[in-house]
């Protein structure tokens, strides 16, 4: 009998008032307008450590939402995103406090060079013992290019050629530009470092000119974990070449399957094998001891939520709820793709956006029946893993700690509390701290490869 898979657990988290979870900041005992103080951050990764946790995945953009009614006055209002911190700066605090919970990052590719991101998340990977992962994004909102100096965004495809181009970058500065035993630290002689074994890494591209040597030695993973998040034709080509684990979705379960194995198919054609990629969803959980207690929740839950919230998350760019509910969306110019017939309303759409957001992946009920429904996530719709949508903090994580974490351990399901303390990949993938020599990051230990153009990537 084959070994039941294990459910890679994190908390899905951001460093503002209302996340995902829009306007549920307003319920009873949320504790999310501490999201400033650095305590939070502390109670909340002790919880989440000693509750059975993987890790924390902690999510960001560098813009603010301001498509909905033309402006960020909803956003704000709503407390949805903004204000907002930088994750990094919050991973030390918890590391300190825990020694086995991973800590998975968001940075953009887009608009910051690599140079001085590479020395950060090296510094983190030694700081946490190897415990860091950077979930690589190309931001999206037209107010992030505008912070930056652009007047639009920087068109799709080509934020994921810059990206490409920046982590052949990183992986010259984190994998090459430094050898293992290039630290000697010689009280003797006086010597820290052997510079015959520091190097240039000389990268002159399309995109970026970076000297180097790297700032910073090597450190347990070298490369952080790979997490990716991405759905589209030009992300999933890029997955394939660099991704380790891909945090993504669809509309059904169907989608997921199909983005999956799309992504693994590409990973082989880059010389990889399909099981280098693990897959994590975006999972709604809801635990009662009893149904009734479970159902009261999410009821609670549902009174809370915020229409608005969630469209100016969406970036509607049409103001739906200005409309009486019973207006058929064909009188309201340029909803017709919200409407699932043809004498559809603006009522009935506006609860389907809603309601779509519990569509897949989600369970609301007792251990049991949670534990039942991520099973069947497991082993029929096929994924690795969940990032844990947060309703209530700290409630969501501490019910899913206390009730579910027990029943998953018992189903074999989940890695038990006394393992001793891994690097994030070690933990994830149950081999070495370092990326597997298949990994095209790798091409460039020992200085190999500096001299030659980046290897072309097709995006479609």
């Amino acid at each position: 009998m084959s070994e039941k898979k294990r459910l890679i657990l994190n908390l899905f988290e951001m460093n503002t008032p209302s996340h995902i979870t829009h306007g549920l900041w307003r319920l009873d005992g949320n504790q999310r307008e501490r999201f400033n103080d650095i305590d939070y951050w502390i109670e909340l990764a002790q919880l989440l450590e000693g509750g059975g946790f993987d890790g924390i995945f902690l999510a960001d953009v560098v813009g603010t939402y301001d498509t909905f009614r033309g402006g960020p006055e909803t956003a704000l209002r709503e407390g949805m995103q903004i204000p907002s911190n930088d994750p990094l700066l919050l991973v030390p605090a918890m590391a300190a406090v825990t020694k086995r919970l991973g800590f998975g990052v968001t940075f953009s590719t887009t608009y910051e060079p690599p140079f001085a991101f590479a020395r950060r998340m090296s510094t983190l990977d030694h700081l946490t013992k190897g415990r860091i992962g950077w979930n690589i994004v190309t931001s999206y909102l037209p107010n992030a290019a505008k912070n930056f100096g652009l007047d639009n965004e920087v068109p799709h495809d080509q934020r994921y050629a810059i990206a490409d181009e920046y982590l052949h970058v990183l992986y010259k500065l984190w994998e090459g530009s430094w050898d293992d035993d290039a630290v000697l630290r010689d009280r003797e002689r006086g010597v820290y470092t052997d510079p015959s074994k520091v190097r240039y890494i000389d990268h002159v591209g399309e995109h970026f000119r970076v000297k180097g040597p790297h700032l910073a030695e090597p450190s347990l993973q070298r490369t952080p974990v790979l997490f990716q998040a991405t759905g589209s034709p030009a992300g999933i080509a890029f997955a394939g070449r660099h991704a380790e684990v891909v945090f993504t979705g669809g509309r059904s379960v169907a989608d997921f399957q199909k983005n999956a194995l799309a992504m693994r198919e590409g990973a082989i054609a880059q010389g990889r094998e399909g099981s280098d990629i693990k897959f994590i969803v975006q999972a709604g959980i809801v635990v009662g001891r009893t149904e009734e207690e479970a159902a009261d929740k999410w009821r609670r839950y549902r009174e809370h939520t915020s229409l608005e919230g969630i469209l100016a998350h969406m970036s509607l760019p049409i103001d739906l709820p200005a409309f009486p509910r019973d207006t058929p969306l064909r009188e309201v110019p340029g909803a017709e793709r919200f409407a699932a017939s043809e004498d559809d309303t603006v009522g009935s759409a506006l609860d389907r956006i809603v309601a779509g957001r519990e569509d897949r992946f989600f369970v609301a009920g007792t251990p049991k029946v949670v534990a039942d429904e991520i099973e069947l996530w497991l082993d029929e719709a096929g994924i690795d893993g969940i990032n844990l949508r947060q309703y209530h903090s700290f409630d969501t994580a501490r019910d899913f700690a206390d009730l579910v974490v027990p029943e998953l351990r018992r189903r074999g399901r989940l890695r038990d509390e006394d393992e001793a303390p891994q690097t994030l990949r070690e933990r994830l993938f149950d081999r070495g701290a370092r990326l597997p020599e298949n990994h095209i990051g790798t091409r460039y230990r020992g200085g190999a490869h500096f001299d030659e153009p980046v290897p072309t990537l097709a995006l479609v």
